[in-house]
């Protein structure tokens, strides 16, 4: 680990391209940590990589059916209708759930935010190689009016994953928000007059009125492999997003595993309003392992939350706008999110959204 204050501009100019204007944004209490594999040492790695003790697992039937959840098909293209818990607080923060991970956020000081935008399928070629291998296109993810576009103050990206990062939609957001991305990321973006702050864990940027904080994950990045001659695993880092403005904060997980870390961002920020939180993609036949420790079941975010003493939850992942990647179908984490909320009778409410809505605490 290692933490010192620095900003760093960087720029490339490419034929007549504008340059972007790139900062490296640490902290004197960032944190950044590489792994210790010879040859690799270049690479970064999560806090507690070898974390395994999950406090709870689901076990025997974790899908039951329930009246809160109405599909066309077996937990497949479903809606929510539940009913949802009166939440008391007076955040100012307004949510709207585009899909998948993507959210739109605004403040009670007026700052808008986009947290991992992807208004579309996968970029070229994955898109055309997943529509071959798992044979279908994900339903279109809520969309934004010109002018909801036109008043972003700032995109925040959690990983290079293309199911968060998606660089078609950077030219149709254009270069008048500010790019908030973890180390190493601006080099996906092409030259166009980007401001881009690259930033460490436990890193802020002050947008306008609001503090965004980038805080650890429990995952992984990758996003380019060419055999023999290229790969970039864990070359960028990962993380999620603290947002605070006027005494009170969101928090976006961000694609994550259970891991202490959890417990870490709440001493860093004490309880937190409101949580967004993954409860999808760890299901795997081949690799169940795996897949829990880079993404969190609905019973580990129902642990986290507690940790993070969160006092509202809203669950994303799953939906009929998601690949469906580590997923029985469409809505599969939300029944088994709703089942194992009354196992482990939570304190902690959970507001389910279904795409496109809308709350505002």
């Amino acid at each position: 680990m290692k933490g010192s204050a620095i900003t760093l501009s960087v720029g490339i100019l490419v034929g007549c391209a504008t340059q972007n204007n790139v900062e490296r944004v640490e902290g004197e209490n960032s944190v950044i940590t590489y792994t210790d594999v010879e040859g690799y040492e270049d690479r970064f790695s999560n806090i507690y990589d070898d974390f395994k003790d999950y406090p709870v697992t689901c076990e025997g039937d974790c899908y039951p059916a329930t009246k809160d959840i109405v599909c066309e098909d077996t937990m497949q293209h479903c809606q929510y209708q539940g009913d949802r818990p009166s939440i008391d607080l007076n955040t100012g923060f307004s949510i709207k759930w585009l899909g998948h991970a993507s959210f739109a956020i605004t403040t009670d000081s007026g700052e808008q935010f986009l947290i991992d935008p992807v208004f579309g399928q996968f970029d070229w070629p994955v898109n055309w190689a997943f529509r071959l291998s798992e044979g279908f296109n994900r339903e279109p993810a809520s969309l934004l009016t010109d002018e909801e576009l036109a008043n972003t103050d700032a995109v925040l990206y959690s990983h290079i994953h293309y199911d968060h990062f998606n660089k078609a939609d950077i030219s149709e957001l254009g270069n008048q928000p500010t790019y908030l991305v973890p180390l190493g990321f601006a080099e996906h973006f092409e030259d166009n007059g980007y401001a881009i702050k690259e930033m460490a864990w436990f890193s802020s940027q002050q947008i306008n009125r609001t503090t965004a904080h980038f805080v650890p994950a429990h995952h992984f990045s990758n996003r380019i492999w060419v055999p023999f001659i290229h790969e970039d695993n864990n070359a960028t880092l990962w993380g999620g997003w603290v947002l605070e403005n006027n005494g009170y904060t969101l928090f976006f997980a961000g694609d994550t595993g259970y891991s202490p870390h959890f417990k870490d961002i709440n001493e860093r920020y004490g309880p937190i309003d409101v949580c967004l939180l993954p409860i999808a993609s760890y299901f795997s036949e081949e690799s169940p392992r795996w897949y829990r420790k880079v993404h969190t079941t609905p019973e580990d975010a129902i642990i986290a939350a507690q940790e993070l003493n969160c006092k509202v939850v809203i669950p994303w992942g799953y939906g009929n706008a998601s690949w469906r990647m580590g997923d029985k179908t469409s809505h599969s984490a939300l029944f088994r999110l709703l089942h194992m909320k009354e196992q482990l009778n939570t304190d902690v409410p959970w507001y389910v959204l279904n795409e496109g809505e809308s709350v505002k605490f």
